[in-house]
């Protein structure tokens, strides 16, 4: 059978005007165009010689070649193409003819080290952290889950955490030194942190340092932390700011002092002054059925209320209705509340007996998003006059406009609806209750508002409010993890105070550096991808042309551009020093109108609390706290930066585009059995215990964090082609240091860690079998198990 190879043909001309060119410097991608159709499509081979394969050229070539006008244009993209390549192929061999087992020199020969004050920690770091190169095979018998949550079986337990260290000592500030030993100790102590909870960390550092150069928002944030964190004062003012609150309101029928407001009156007021929905909840969305037209419009998307008594949904009946075993104990929490409250016990049982009537109703209108997905419930699209029509218990424009005050808002607006037969019957629900003779002086929906309230400013009242939550939660069986007050506080912040922490986040990110990791990194990711052995040309060229057109920036908010503009944003907040409620209620004051600019912006709006980059319409957005201590520091050495955080931009990208690439899984299937094959001889005598071989999911893993690992090698040495120099910490070798980095964060817990068969870092021993790449074989070197070599770098780096 006759075998035919493809070739990188030239693009038509034309073509290159659909692809405006983004703003990082990438070059499109050639397509490849097949002169015949192969005998077998599935065994269509793509060869691309690795970038930093010195004296080879990239081909793809046919056997029958046809002469066309996109000649020139493919011919200057093969131009571009080759001095990328190029470059890198000249950095490689410098790197290794001149550094491999010295690193970066100066001229009297001696290693250059980094002694900026982040890389004095990042030392620090490294010496109490485990050595890959060191360690025997039996070191990566356990998985990075098992290592999480529990000892192996081996009776070894290895620690495989992010330790943080506090900006000031970043910074390299005089307090540095007199918080060292601190930060040494915390290194032991906060093991095993998500890429999240490493960024509140670094908030909260940022939010504990004082700075008498702050601008005033971001005094007036520090201030709202600090009251946050005082808890004393908490529970000092009790339940009296609450209580104040509710004669505001006009009072309620469980103390006897209510004054008949009106329903809509006050459900607006609660919506648009407190965050507080009671009977439907309202966020900001787009919708997917315009996905394909690009469209950036947002729309007001209503949906059920989360209840706060307890609710199960029925198979049988198709119905959601109360937990009847849940009943006892949500009374009992209700009542509690209600004494907190100074209700007189003669009257807490019937207004707890309504409220918890009322919401059995409402409970019975409820149904699980999966039953309204498969009923079509989902984004139902109507104007706020039908909605009106449909549901007329609610002033629909008045409610709405309040919760998002001052924009504009008419009847002939359309909104997203998600569970319309909810709404008809909550609506029938409140007519009856506002008219029911026996209960109309009782206030019934007037005190479902109050408690619903309650819950929303619970984080803000004193301890026996959410004790009572907590314990009502542990009768129903849930185990939450007990959440820090400082963790309780960020979170809290970010709410209403989110672009000052992103402007916070602005100032320590170095984008120069930053972009060109993401920059290099994905340019990488092009190179790679080309090298699977795709199945035709077709889908080929349908995934890259989608690559082509993801260029990757960093996410940044555009909305504040100077520290001025910032304090003028904040200028009508008062941050109150009489305690956190006031400031509880000016935060969700802001957090209204956050949604209410959501609603109105053109442009994807940056989530400060983002560790993980998002594929959209006109890119790849990467958000800035990917990019912190101890993860990335302009100042590390690039080792240090690619192998850590450009090993975790290439995983991110990967599993972006994971559903387009599994469908051409052959290469997939190689490596990953290459890599397992080298574990299972490396580990047969080092107690590892399961099955000998992967399923689907676990190979597809294995083959991505693989993958990944060496986009970010390759990432490194052409930005060190670029810049043949780099510093080093603790006078390890440039490959060394960066996979000592890799190491640190290979186990970050993420949603994919459970799907990796084994500990990531015994990639290390298998990139280390290539020849030259390593300045020292690890212990465990897969070498030494076989009697041959077998490298799972194709070529070393390509697959034909």
């Amino acid at each position: 059978m006759s075998q035919t190879s493809i070739e990188l043909q030239p693009q038509q001309s034309d073509h290159s005007k659909s692809h405006p060119e983004p703003e990082s410097r990438l070059q499109p991608p050639s397509q490849l165009l097949l002169a015949e159709p192969p005998h077998n499509p599935h065994q269509i081979q793509v060869q691309h010689q690795n970038p930093l394969q010195p004296g080879q050229q990239q081909r793809l070539t046919t056997e029958r070649r046809e002469e066309t006008p996109w000649v020139t244009y493919h011919r200057l993209f093969g131009l571009l193409l080759g001095i990328f390549m190029g470059t890198a192929i000249l950095g490689l061999v410098y790197y290794i003819h001149h550094s491999l087992h010295t690193g970066s020199r100066n001229n009297a020969g001696h290693v250059i080290p980094c002694v900026s004050s982040a890389c004095q920690w990042a030392a620090s770091r490294l010496s109490t952290s485990a050595d890959p190169f060191t360690q025997p095979c039996e070191y990566f018998v356990s998985t990075c889950g098992s290592k999480r949550h529990s000892v192996n079986r081996g009776g070894r337990q290895r620690s495989q955490g992010i330790a943080l260290p506090s900006p000031s000592l970043m910074d390299g500030s005089g307090e540095a030194k007199r918080q060292n030993k601190r930060e040494l100790r915390r290194l032991t102590e906060d093991a095993n942190l998500s890429r999240q909870s490493v960024l509140l960390q670094y908030l909260r550092g940022i939010l504990e340092t004082n700075n008498s150069s702050d601008s005033s928002a971001v005094k007036k944030t520090k201030d709202f932390y600090r009251s946050c964190l005082d808890t004393r004062s908490l529970e000092a003012a009790g339940a009296e700011p609450f209580l104040s609150l509710i004669q505001k309101l006009g009072g309620w029928a469980v103390s006897g002092e209510w004054n008949k407001t009106d329903f809509n009156y006050t459900l607006g007021l609660l919506m648009r002054e407190y965050g507080t929905f009671p009977f439907f909840n309202l966020y900001v969305g787009k919708d997917p059925n315009e996905a394909a037209s690009k469209r950036t419009k947002r729309y007001i998307q209503i949906d059920q209320p989360d209840l706060l008594i307890p609710i199960e949904w029925n198979n049988e009946t198709q119905k959601s209705r109360a937990k009847t075993e849940t009943l006892r104990p949500f009374l009992a929490s209700c009542q509690s509340y209600l004494d907190f409250l100074g209700s007189p016990p003669s009257m807490s049982m019937l207004h707890v007996g309504t409220f918890i009537s009322l919401s059995s109703e409402l409970a019975v209108a409820a149904s699980p998003v999966q039953y309204r997905l498969l009923k079509g419930q989902l984004y139902q699209r109507m104007t706020i006059k039908e909605l009106q029509s449909q549901a007329p218990a609610i002033d629909w424009l008045g409610c709405l406009q309040a919760a998002f005050h001052p924009m504009s808002l008419t009847e002939d607006d359309h909104v997203l609806l998600h569970n319309l037969p909810y709404i008809i019957k909550m609506s029938h629900i409140i007519n009856k209750w506002l008219y029911k003779p026996v209960m109309s002086n009782s206030g019934t929906l007037h005190t479902y508002m109050v408690l619903n309230l309650l819950h929303t400013l619970m984080p803000a009242m004193d301890s026996r409010f959410s004790e009572t939550a907590k314990n009502l939660s542990l009768a129903l069986g849930n185990i939450e993890e007990e959440v820090p007050r400082w963790k309780h506080c960020v979170l809290e912040i970010e709410r209403g105070f989110d672009s000052v922490l992103t402007h916070l986040l602005s100032e320590r990110t170095a984008r120069r550096e930053t972009e060109e990791i993401i920059e290099s990194v994905f340019f990488s990711f092009i190179s790679k991808i080309t090298t699977l052995r795709w199945k035709d040309h077709e889908s080929f060229q349908r995934f890259i042309d989608k690559v082509y057109s993801s260029p990757p920036r960093l996410w940044s908010s555009e909305e504040i551009s100077s520290e001025d503009d910032l304090d003028l944003l904040f200028s009508e907040v008062t941050v109150s020093s009489r305690g956190f409620f006031p400031n509880y209620l000016q935060l969700l004051s802001l957090w209204q109108k956050r949604r209410s600019k959501l609603l109105a912006a053109q442009t994807e709006v940056a989530d400060t609390l983002s560790v993980a980059p998002s594929l959209v319409t006109n890119g790849l957005l990467f958000p800035m706290g990917m990019f912190i201590p101890p993860l990335f520091h302009p100042t590390y050495p690039k080792a240090m930066n690619y192998g850590a955080v450009g090993f975790l931009v290439a995983k991110d990208i990967f599993h972006l585009f994971l559903s387009e690439i599994y469908s051409h899984n052959e290469t997939m299937h190689a490596v990953g059995d290459c890599v397992w094959a080298h574990y299972l001889n490396a580990t047969e005598n080092g107690g590892r215990v399961g099955a000998s071989w992967l399923t689907s999911e676990q190979q597809q893993e294995l083959w991505l964090q693989y993958s990944a690992l060496q986009v970010a090698l390759q990432a490194y040495h052409h930005s060190l082609s670029q810049n043949p120099v780099d510093t080093s910490v603790s006078g390890l070798h440039h490959n060394q240091l960066f996979f000592r980095s890799f190491s640190q964060v290979s186990c970050d817990i993420d949603p994919y860690s459970e799907s990796m068969p084994l500990d990531p870092s015994f990639l290390i021993p298998v990139f280390c079998a290539q020849p030259d790449l390593c300045p020292a074989n690890p212990q465990c070197s897969v070498e030494a198990q076989q009697s041959q070599t077998r490298t799972c770098l194709p070529q070393p780096l390509t697959i034909s």
